[in-house]
């Protein structure tokens, strides 16, 4: 079971070892080995099946024509209204 050193008193206290962070291995593997791995770890994803790609590429386009149309109007929306603080006239 372990204990945690709660006593307060100075010099007994053993003193306590800094964690790290985890650092890769780092060796020269070559490129076999290198894309052996890469396969490994590719057989590991879940992919999603077409017709939900389908579906989430549908919502990305979409989303994308919302943004670009509400740009769009912002921007002619902005025009006028600079045009009409310089100007003091529309067009």
């Amino acid at each position: 079971m372990y204990m945690a050193n709660t006593s307060t008193a100075g010099g007994g206290d053993v003193p306590r070892k800094q964690a790290s962070l985890p650092t890769p291995d780092i060796k020269r593997k070559g490129p076999k080995r290198f894309f052996a791995e890469v396969g490994r770890e590719m057989r590991k994803v879940d992919w999603p099946s077409r017709s939900e790609t389908n579906r989430l590429t549908g919502v990305v386009l979409a989303v994308c024509g919302l943004i670009v149309a509400f740009l769009t109007i912002m921007g002619y929306v902005f025009d006028i209204l600079i045009t009409l603080i310089t100007t003091g006239r529309v067009g």
